[in-house]
């Protein structure tokens, strides 16, 4: 039995280039792929924290990423969430691969961002406006991906934070740092195409009404069924995508309490696949909102394709 590879955080990053995530997923989609078929997760709690469970099964193959919350981490220097995951064969659930479960979620959300929008970034002819809720890795990721897929340099980027003092010289070399709370953010968000919210905020990140009549909102940042980084108002003038409907409508704050203020209706949602496919018409003369909760299956694309990229370099 062959040995299984294993892809540490340089060789999945080596391997599969932000362009190359995107086009995966959306390959996935395009192939016939329905994520409202993916395997349920699961949470179970430990002493201290909670493992995340995300199965998955797509084409030939099948895979499970194994990540730990552990709250107290951080008092003691170490990440508040880890992972690994796992890469079988489909038919014999043999094992293939094991990879770096950081370095592959890091690649995967934007990688799905920027896959549910691209086609909705070809109404706009000039080179893209940016602006960027937060300064993590995520927040890095995105504009990544937005750069490797857009025909032109960005035009500008600007990452919002609440303290601007603290951003890491990776994020100044990608573009301005503004704080929350100053003019130049609001003039920022107003003057923007791709607004992108990859926060731990549980309420609104800004107004309804800030945001152009043609931007597009990518929300990235909360994952829990009471926290939102989108006003109800935005959803309610806005053509909204998700990855799936029934698990937006059971996990992502955004859509579950927009939903309770009477802003939308499960049946407003368009599932990414039907996005991509062209199935339903994304009108221009509105805003489009993509609100992730992040799902197996996207994993299992990246995992897969990151492997026969290494394949492919032997």
């Amino acid at each position: 039995m062959t040995t299984p590879r294993h892809l540490d955080a340089a060789t999945i990053t080596a391997a599969l280039s932000p362009a190359a995530a995107v086009g995966a997923i959306a390959d996935a989609l395009l192939g016939g792929y329905d994520p409202a078929s993916d395997i349920a997760r699961a949470s179970p709690p430990t002493s201290s924290g909670q493992f995340l469970l995300m199965p998955s099964e797509v084409a030939d193959v099948a895979g499970v990423k194994v990540a730990t919350v552990a709250p107290d981490n951080p008092d003691i220097g170490l990440p508040r969430i880890q992972a690994s995951y796992l890469l079988y064969d489909a038919r014999t659930l043999t094992l293939r691969a094991t990879l770096d479960g950081t370095a592959l979620t890091a690649l995967r959300t934007p990688a799905v961002s920027v896959a549910a929008v691209r086609p909705v970034l070809d109404r706009f002819t000039e080179p893209l406006r940016v602006v960027v809720y937060g300064a993590g890795p995520q927040a890095i990721g995105h504009v990544q991906a937005l750069a490797a897929i857009a025909p032109d340099p960005l035009a500008e980027v600007t990452f919002i934070v609440r303290h601007p003092e603290a951003a890491a010289p990776g994020v100044r070399e990608l573009g301005e740092v503004a704080g929350t709370k100053e003019s130049r953010a609001r003039t920022a968000v107003r003057g923007a195409q791709v607004i992108v919210c990859a926060t731990t905020a549980r309420t609104p990140l800004f107004p309804a009404e800030a945001v152009a009549s043609n931007a597009v909102v990518i929300a990235v940042g909360s994952h829990e069924p009471d926290a939102r980084e989108l006003p109800s108002a935005l959803l309610a003038r806005s053509t909204v995508i998700v990855e799936d409907p029934g698990t937006a409508l059971r996990e992502a704050g955004d859509i579950i309490l927009a939903v309770d203020d009477g802003a939308i209706t499960g049946e407003d949602l368009v599932p990414m696949r039907d996005a991509l496919t062209g199935t339903t018409a994304i009108p221009t003369d509105r805003p489009t909102v993509f609100k992730s909760v992040g799902m197996s299956w996207q994993d299992l694309v990246i995992a897969n394709a990151a492997l026969r990229a290494t394949v492919h370099q032997l």
